[in-house]
C-alpha cells in the first residue's frame, strides 16, 4: 500500500515502513502469500474523495441520507415484515439513555439496571404471549424463528421441518440457511381460496421424521389462522412440535399462540416501539416452563432472586447452556443480542399496558376493514382474494385493472404514496397483487386519498 488514507490507521508509507521491518519482512506482500493470486486485488482501491473534515464529511453522509424518503414525510401502505407504527416518545427518551445505550456488556453485581430492565421486558411479553418462559431479544424475528426449529428439533430427536403455509419469503430463506446442513426443510403451501393451511394436507405430510410445524399468524399475505388448535392436535398426535410465528401487536385482539397448542412462539418486536430501520428489531422466543424446553434456548435469560443483603438481584437462569459459558460443546453459538431493543420493547409495552394493546389490536382492524372496503369499490381492483379474515395485512389484486403492480407503485410514489409489496414475483401464482398494510398511523384521510390517486391510475 503506498497510498495514505485518512480513514485507515497506519497506512502512511514510513508507518508501514517500520512496522514491517519490526516484524522481519520485506513487504505487506510477505503477509499474504497464502492467499491466491487472482483473489488479490492490483492497484488503487476506487474509493471517493476523501473528507477531511467533519462538517465536509457530515455534508457528504447528509446528501446520501436525503435521498431516503421516510414515511414520515410520505404516506405508507408498505409492511411485509417492517412496519410504520406509533413510537412513543418516552421510548426514545429511554433506549438514548447513556447507561442502556452504552451498556454493551456487564455481569449482574455491575449493571443492575440493564438486567433488571431485561427482566421487566421478559416478564410483559411472557404476559403478553401467556406464557412462562421468555428470551433476551435475538438479532431478530427470522433469527428467533430459525433458533426456535433448532430447538424443536433438539427436543424431539428428529431432522425434518415443515414450514406451512404463506411464509415471508425473506424469512423462509433464513430460516432455510440457518437450518441447513443440519435439517432438512419441508414446504406444505397454503389453499388458494382461504389463503390459509389445510388441516387436512398438513396432516397428510406428517410422519415420524418431522420434528416441528412452523407456521406464520398472522400469515405473510395477512390471512389469520383460525383453526389453530386443530393444527396443534396434528402435530402432537404425530409427535412434532407445533412452532408458530406471531405479530405482537395483534395479541391485544388475537388469542395468543399458546392458548391453541403452539409449544413454541416466535416472533420479531420490531411493532413494539421500535422505528423502522435497515432490517428490524429483534427476534423473541417464548415457551411455557417445561425443562425439555427451556434447556434449549441458546439465548440469555433473565431472572430475579433474593441477595445475602436482603434485595432482590438479577442475573442469568441455567447460564451453562449458553455458549458464553460452553464455546466448544454449545448445541447453537450466540453472539450479540438486541438488548437494547428489548428495553425500548418493554419501556413500549409499560406505557401501552393491556388496555393500550387492545386498542392498538381494534383501530388496526378497523383502517384494515375500511381500506378494503373503499378499495373494493375501484372498477377492476378485489381485496377478497381469500375469503379469511386479515389483521394489518391483506392481498390487493390487480388482475383486471390492465396494469403491473410495479407500473402502479411508481404512480403512487410520484404521488407520495408508498404503495404495498409487489407480491407477484414471490408469489406468481396469485399474478400481479400486491401486499398492502394498514397500521395505526394511517388515517381514513390517507386510505381516501389512496384510493382517489389509484382511479386517476386506472383510469
Amino acid at each position: 500500500m503506498k497510498k495514505t488514507y485518512p480513514y485507515i490507521p497506519n497506512s502512511a508509507p514510513e508507518a508501514q515502513k517500520e512496522m514491517l521491518e519490526y516484524i522481519g519482512v520485506q513487504s505487506i506482500d510477505d503477509l499474504i502469500v497464502d492467499i491466491p493470486e487472482e483473489l488479490r486485488i492490483r492497484g488503487g482501491l476506487k474509493l471517493p474523495r476523501p473528507c477531511l473534515s467533519e462538517a465536509e464529511l457530515r455534508r457528504h453522509m447528509d446528501g446520501i441520507i436525503d435521498k431516503n424518503i421516510p414515511a414520515g414525510r410520505s404516506i405508507s401502505f408498505l409492511g411485509a415484515g417492517c412496519y410504520n407504527h406509533q413510537v412513543p416518545a418516552v421510548v426514545d427518551e429511554i433506549v438514548s439513555s447513556a447507561e442502556f445505550l452504552t451498556a454493551y456488556a456487564g455481569e449482574p453485581y455491575e449493571d443492575h439496571g440493564r438486567f433488571q430492565a431485561l427482566f421487566e421486558y421478559q416478564s410483559m411479553m411472557a404476559e403478553l404471549l401467556d406464557v412462562d418462559v421468555c428470551n433476551v431479544p435475538t438479532y431478530d424475528g427470522a433469527q428467533a424463528a430459525a433458533t426456535s426449529l433448532r430447538m424443536a428439533s433438539r427436543v424431539s430427536g428428529r431432522k425434518v421441518i415443515l414450514l406451512a403455509g404463506a411464509i415471508d419469503p425473506d424469512r423462509r430463506a433464513v430460516i432455510e440457511t440457518y437450518l441447513d446442513p443440519v435439517l432438512s426443510v419441508e414446504y406444505l403451501g397454503y389453499d388458494d381460496r382461504t389463503g390459509l393451511l389445510n388441516p387436512s394436507d398438513l396432516k397428510e405430510s406428517l410422519n415420524d421424521k418431522v420434528a416441528a410445524v412452523y407456521v406464520e399468524n398472522p400469515s405473510f399475505l395477512g390471512s389469520i389462522e383460525e383453526r389453530g388448535g386443530s393444527i396443534a392436535q396434528i402435530t402432537h398426535d404425530e409427535g412434532a412440535l407445533f412452532v408458530v410465528y406471531v405479530d405482537p401487536s395483534s395479541l391485544g385482539v388475537l388469542t395468543p399462540p399458546s392458548r391453541y397448542g403452539a409449544d413454541i412462539s416466535c416472533g420479531d418486536i420490531q411493532s413494539l416501539g421500535i422505528h423502522m430501520n435497515y432490517g428490524t428489531g429483534g427476534g423473541f422466543i417464548a415457551t411455557k416452563d417445561d425443562p425439555r424446553i427451556v434447556e434449549e434456548y441458546p439465548s440469555r435469560l433473565f431472572s430475579l432472586a433474593p441477595t445475602s443483603g436482603g434485595e432482590w438481584g438479577f442475573g442469568d437462569v441455567l447460564w451453562e447452556r449458553t455458549s458464553f459459558a460452553n464455546r466448544e460443546t454449545s448445541k447453537e453459538f450466540v453472539g450479540t443480542h438486541s438488548a437494547l431493543w428489548g428495553i425500548g420493547a418493554g419501556v413500549y409495552l409499560a406505557t401501552m399496558g393491556p388496555r393500550g394493546m387492545e386498542d392498538l389490536g381494534r383501530g388496526i382492524m378497523q383502517r384494515s376493514l375500511y381500506a378494503k372496503k373503499r378499495l373494493s369499490e375501484i372498477p377492476g381492483v378485489s381485496t377478497d382474494r381469500f375469503g379469511s379474515v386479515s389483521f394489518k395485512e391483506f392481498v390487493v389484486d390487480f388482475n383486471h385493472t390492465g396494469k403491473c403492480v410495479k407500473d402502479i407503485n411508481e404512480y403512487l410514489l410520484g404521488k407520495g404514496i408508498f404503495g404495498g409489496k409487489d407480491i407477484s414475483s414471490d408469489f406468481k401464482e396469485l399474478g400481479q397483487c400486491a401486499l398492502f398494510c394498514v397500521t395505526e398511523m394511517t388515517s381514513a384521510e390517507d386510505i381516501d386519498f389512496l384510493v382517489e390517486t389509484l382511479r386517476d391510475c386506472l383510469g
